[in-house]
């Protein structure tokens, strides 16, 4: 077994790649060559790291990236700078998800499981969620405001309506946590199928290390991968 994790050298990515040391799982990193890792990550024998920009990368490289891998993990995100928010690309992570799902549905014999960070913020309507007036306001601003939240609703609906659950080839779950927290421990967490809380009004925690663990469990157990395959699972802290 290979992982393929996007967005490693960030906070939550870190935490997921740690926790596949942790198993000793083959885990295979992309990087930009300004990032910084962690030393346990950095000196894992486990860890195979390219360096690169995945918005650059042509069809041979990203064919390459892919190779003997049978799960990604995407915890990308914009850099929390006015550049990284509102520069380009503005779809950064809707642009990288795509772009893998096509070289892998492209690639006959092919065949991964996508897991995808994303966020409470996005309402699975496809499965009968609905958001108070007041929330779909505010989110409805965020969408036309911040690109960042766009682009997280994008690459979530791109999972949910376009790949659905006819794809062979790629078979994905879109796990969500609120509210993102920095514990160096696991702690007791609680997965449920839409969010019991409001994520504007009421927004509960997740610890970004429990995320982590969450995401590998799915990678690892085939039982918990079938009961969230194709649905976008929402994370909170006990």
């Amino acid at each position: 077994m290979k992982v393929l994790v996007l967005g490693a050298s960030g906070a939550t990515g870190q935490q997921v790649v740690r926790e596949l040391i942790k198993r000793k799982i083959n885990t295979r990193i992309l990087i930009r060559e300004s990032a910084v890792l962690l030393d346990d990550i950095k000196d894992s024998t486990f860890v195979e790291t390219i360096k690169g920009n995945i918005s650059e990368l042509n069809d041979n490289e990203l064919t390459f990236l892919l190779q003997d891998c049978n799960v990604v993990i995407s915890c990308l995100g914009h850099n929390m700078t006015f550049q990284g928010m509102f520069g380009k690309p503005r779809y950064l992570v809707y642009d990288a998800v795509k772009k893998i799902c096509e070289t892998t549905k492209s690639n006959s014999g092919n065949n991964i499981k996508f897991i995808l960070m994303s966020t409470t913020a996005y309402t699975n309507q496809l499965s009968g969620e609905e958001n108070p007036w007041r929330e779909r306001i505010l989110l409805s601003l965020l969408n036309f405001t911040l690109p960042p939240h766009k682009d997280n609703m994008k690459v979530a609906n791109y999972l949910v309506s376009e790949l659905g659950s006819q794809d062979k080839a790629v078979k994905w779950i879109a796990v969500r946590p609120d509210t993102l927290i920095s514990d160096e421990v696991n702690s007791p967490y609680e997965v449920f199928d839409s969010p019991v809380r409001s994520p504007i009004y009421n927004p509960g925690k997740t610890s970004r290390v429990n995320v982590g663990h969450f995401m590998v469990e799915l990678a690892t157990n085939h039982t918990l991968w079938a009961q969230w395959e194709n649905k976008t699972p929402v994370i909170y802290n006990k």
